[in-house]
């Protein structure tokens, strides 16, 4: 019995299948035309990226307490509590409600007594006097030159801002915003946007040498904020660390120098090249603690031409000794 769907098509004449493919190709054609018309080589556009700059982290001066201290020991919890509590206590710096951003040098893949980076100890100890002040979060970033996840494992920070009650922040590749840093050298650059979210900002570098700028501290830090190829800065690192600390003003700068990487920095590796110097310096004035620390490396301000060129901009003072420096050993 036939199907219903045995259906024939009906035969068509040798003319009539001439006369469909012309107008199919015809067709064909127009759409061609018309595509090729509207055709262009350029890309889709983008809404452009809205450009910011930073904000002054700073607090109010005052005159009441010291301008730099000193403290020398063995414990880095009494050492960073004592330059704190001397310097006007963390309440001095951070609000109830604060979200509170750390920037320790976490850069390489190192353990601690390697003295790449910030000692672990020092930084949980300023994770918990910011959550002892009533911040409503703390957190600890950088962005490292080695593998991020390796760096803060192997340098022990992870392990110690987690214990401490903070949290580790690290930014993706699509979070890093334009920055205009207003600087000579430093033009718009990507800036990691957790900066951007943050009340306060604390400063936690370590001291060590640098084959290129000479030495690395409280400056040379805050490249740690910056994303995009920072080995393009180099071409002129002098002039890119004076732009970075006119544009970046942390609330505090405590710089580790309990252990100091002396020789063949910022990575080292040799425990050989490494001093037990057992000392914080807390300030205001990142190029007075800057200067400071110069002392741990054998240099003098005049051998680092960014202190210099970041003094002239009025960013702090170099001659550290005309300050109210309090110093003490716990």
């Amino acid at each position: 019995m036939p199907s219903k769907n045995d259906k024939k098509e009906p035969l068509i004449s040798r003319r009539q299948f001439l006369l469909r493919t012309a107008a199919t190709c015809g067709l064909a054609a127009t759409a061609g035309a018309w595509g090729y018309v509207f055709y262009s080589k350029e890309p889709v556009r983008r809404s452009e990226a809205k450009i910011v700059t930073f904000r002054d982290y700073r607090i109010q001066e005052s005159k009441v307490f010291p301008q730099l201290v000193v403290v020398h020991g063995k414990d880095a919890e009494k050492m960073v509590r004592a330059a704190i509590e001397k310097i006007g206590g963390m309440g001095r710096f951070v609000s109830p409600g604060d979200k509170v951003l750390l920037k320790p040098n976490v850069a390489w893949d190192r353990q601690p007594e390697q003295a790449a980076n910030t000692t672990p100890g020092i930084v949980a100890a300023v994770v918990r006097l910011c959550l002892e002040a009533r911040a409503a979060e703390v957190w600890v970033t950088d962005v490292p030159v080695n593998d991020a996840s390796r760096c803060f494992a192997r340098s022990g920070i992870g392990e110690a801002v987690k214990r401490s009650g903070g949290k580790v922040r690290l930014a993706a590749e699509n979070d890093f915003v334009p920055t205009d840093l207003r600087g000579e050298a430093l033009k718009v650059w990507p800036v990691s946007a957790i900066y951007h979210q943050a009340d306060k900002l604390i400063n936690l570098p370590i001291v060590k040498h640098h084959s290129l700028s000479k030495c690395t501290m409280a400056m040379k830090n805050l490249y740690g904020s910056l994303g995009g190829q920072r080995n393009r800065l180099h071409q002129d690192i002098n002039g890119s660390i004076a732009d970075l600390a006119a544009a970046i003003r942390p609330t505090l700068t405590l710089m580790d120098a309990t252990r100091v990487l002396r020789r063949n920095g910022p990575t080292g590796g040799n425990l050989s090249d490494v001093s037990i110097e057992d000392t914080v310096i807390a300030g205001v004035d990142l190029v007075a603690v800057e200067a400071y620390g110069l002392r741990f490396l054998d240099l003098k301000v005049e051998d680092i031409p960014f202190i210099g060129l970041a003094e002239k901009r009025g960013i702090g003072l170099s001659d550290w000794r005309s300050l109210h420096v309090a110093e003490m050993n716990v």
